[in-house]
């Protein structure tokens, strides 16, 4: 989903990408470097040595963000996918004259989010509320921002929340503007809504005609494939597919509703839906995935077995059958209580408790210089 950010900013000029980061940089990296020497855009990262919040990161990178141009920067959470109008968006920043804009998008729950009371006619921020009890809108922000760089004289290099800090204060000086986002927008931070992301992103892809879409009789619905992978004869995959890099599909196949990740290898007969297979992993002659099923990095899903909402950790063989939705750890037996505290997290991480999962997680932003 960052490659398709990527994508989205490079057709509009941009010529740098700063990814914030704060665990294990060089992955994100090396996975995208293939695509910096494609895609003609410098890729860059700015790595957190603690947790910095969604505003602290902007700060670790002023350096980064800063030109003499003095021209105003993108500000995207890697945790959200829409059809990112961005031409407009900087259209939209120029007509204002304000310090900051956001793009907001309608929602049917408003009570859930925190919401942005806006001026109708200018889109002039006028304040926050959280998860308002009486209606005073539905519009709730969508986690793309163009700032000028003096937003980040505003912001101290310390844990910092934009939205609850920063953002404030600049709508409480009337220099805050908020777009409406046209088009699907999800927040993709748990599995379930990444999948429902996925099948809005290639349903955007198909009203455009995109020839990304994958072709044939053995396609159903919309499907995007890898042109390194490998699809076997009498597969049936769709709707709503996407085939990563050096992915192998045997004979045989039956794929709907998920994601393989790069080097997966899917063998005879295995069935997968609404789920999602994690980097270099293989699942079995015959084997059922389905429910919401993760597979974490190199997971081994040996023949026959079935999985009904398993969420597999890396580097596990699986050889027995998951009957229910459960966390399948690497490691075997839990009596350590860091061991707990890694599933207890994994848990909330994964959206499996019954809490909100907003909560639990800190959304990772990713700063963009305009070049325009």
């Amino acid at each position: 989903m960052i490659l398709h950010q990527i994508e989205a900013l490079k057709a509009i000029g941009v010529t740098e990408v700063v990814l914030a980061i704060n665990y294990q940089p060089e992955l994100m990296l090396n996975f995208l470097k293939e695509f910096e020497k494609k895609l003609e855009i410098k890729i860059t990262c700015s790595q957190e040595t603690e947790p910095l919040g969604t505003a602290g990161p902007l700060a670790l990178a002023r350096d980064k963000l800063i030109d003499v141009s003095g021209k105003p920067f993108f500000v995207l959470n890697s945790d959200v996918i829409s059809e990112y109008p961005l031409k407009e968006m900087i259209e939209f920043h120029k007509s204002h004259g304000g310090e900051a804009s956001i793009m907001v998008t309608k929602v049917d729950e408003p009570s859930k989010y925190g919401v942005v009371v806006t001026e109708e006619t200018t889109g002039k921020v006028e304040k926050f509320v959280e998860k308002p009890k009486i209606f005073v809108g539905n519009k709730i922000n969508a986690g793309i921002y163009l700032l000028n760089p003096s937003v980040l004289d505003r912001i101290e290099l310390r844990p910092t929340s934009i939205e609850k800090e920063v953002f404030p204060k600049i709508a409480a000086e009337k220099k805050l503007y908020a777009m409406l986002l046209p088009g699907f927008w999800m927040d993709i931070g748990q599995p379930k809504d990444y999948i429902t992301g996925l099948r809005l992103y290639l349903d955007s892809l198909r009203k455009k005609s995109s020839p990304k879409l994958a072709k044939g009789s053995h396609i159903l619905g919309n499907v995007l494939i890898d042109e390194t992978a490998v699809i076997g004869d009498g597969c049936l995959i769709g709707p709503d597919v996407a085939i990563g890099p050096g992915c192998v599909i045997e004979p045989g196949v039956r794929l709907s509703c998920c994601t393989l990740m790069r080097g997966v290898r899917i063998k005879k007969h295995a069935c997968i839906s609404s789920s999602i297979i994690g980097w270099h992993s293989t699942v079995g002659r015959w084997a059922r995935v389905e429910n919401m099923t993760i597979l974490g990095e190199d997971v081994h899903v040996g023949d026959e077995v079935y999985s009904n909402g398993g969420v597999v950790l890396p580097h596990k063989e699986i050889k027995s059958s998951i009957l229910k939705p459960e966390i399948v750890m690497a490691v075997a037996e839990a009596k350590h209580s860091k061991t707990k505290v890694l599933i207890l997290t994994a848990e909330k991480h994964l959206g499996l408790d019954n809490e909100n999962d907003k909560d639990y997680y800190e959304e990772e932003n990713v700063a963009y210089e305009t070049g325009t």
